[in-house]
């Protein structure tokens, strides 16, 4: 089932072309990994999907629905849950409490409702370990979880408040080899439970073992668009690093030796 889809979208700024004539479909269980070096048009495709910013041009759909939405809160209402590369959590507050930042269980009544703390910690351990994620304590500051282990959380609680399509942003950009293996297991987890996964990378190794399909974006425009079937792990880090003017500098380099 096609959850997402854009066609032929475009976004401009000024007279600058952030974003030209870019498609892509995003699946329920499956994948779609956009790739591309800074300034590929990465984050504008995000913030479009996100809900931040409108498209000019082109077809932005939501499960064959054309939608042009005015505020993240209507992605996130339309089941569009995109946890970014800072995160959004507040470092010496408890995990659960970021877990439910904005959303908290409360008990009682009226002007007597006060915050379900047992609830919460319940909620939460049981949501994470639902994800296969173990934490010891759910009332530890979040700051004191490593990259990783954050990364994992913003995932578990964007599965839990019901995401349809879960965007993330650059998820192992600053995460060490181990950390990154770690965040990628949380990615396919979400894939397994049936959400559509928007990843967003510069690293075609991290991307590969997850994607079923990839999306390459250079200055705004897209490079390509495939199935994990139609590339292989070679020729796509070929394209990421320029493939034919690639070619054209090694040529170059080697009349350099020549001479």
């Amino acid at each position: 089932m096609t959850l997402l889809e854009v066609r032929d979208i475009g976004k401009t700024y000024g007279s600058v072309i952030a974003l030209r004539d870019v498609s892509t479909v995003v699946n329920a269980g499956e994948v779609t990994c956009v790739l591309g070096d800074n300034g590929a048009g990465k984050s504008t495709l995000i913030k479009i999907l996100a809900g931040v910013h409108q498209h000019d041009r082109g077809e932005f759909l939501v499960e064959g629905e054309p939608v042009r939405f005015a505020s993240p809160r209507e992605a996130l209402d339309r089941g569009i849950a995109t946890v970014y590369q800072d995160l959004a959590v507040v470092p010496l507050m408890s995990v659960w409490r970021n877990f439910f930042l904005g959303s908290e269980p409360t008990t009682g009544f009226g002007p007597f409702r006060m915050l379900d703390r047992r609830k919460g910690r319940e909620t939460t351990k049981k949501a994470l370990s639902d994800m296969g994620i173990d934490l010891r304590d759910v009332e530890q500051p979040v700051g004191t979880l490593s990259g990783g282990e954050r990364q994992c959380v913003a995932i578990a609680r964007a599965v839990y408040f019901g995401a349809k399509v879960l965007i993330l942003d650059e998820p192992t950009a600053a995460l060490g080899v181990k950390q990154a293996g770690v965040v990628l297991k949380y990615v396919a987890q979400a894939r397994d439970r049936g959400l559509g996964v928007v990843l967003i990378t510069h690293n075609p190794h991290h991307a590969y073992p997850v994607a079923d399909r990839f999306l390459l974006l250079k200055r705004g425009a897209s490079l390509g668009h495939y199935e994990k079937s139609e590339i292989d792990i070679n020729e796509l880090t070929r394209q990421m690093a320029g493939g034919a003017e690639l070619d054209a500098l090694e040529h170059e380099l080697r009349q350099v030796e020549k001479a």
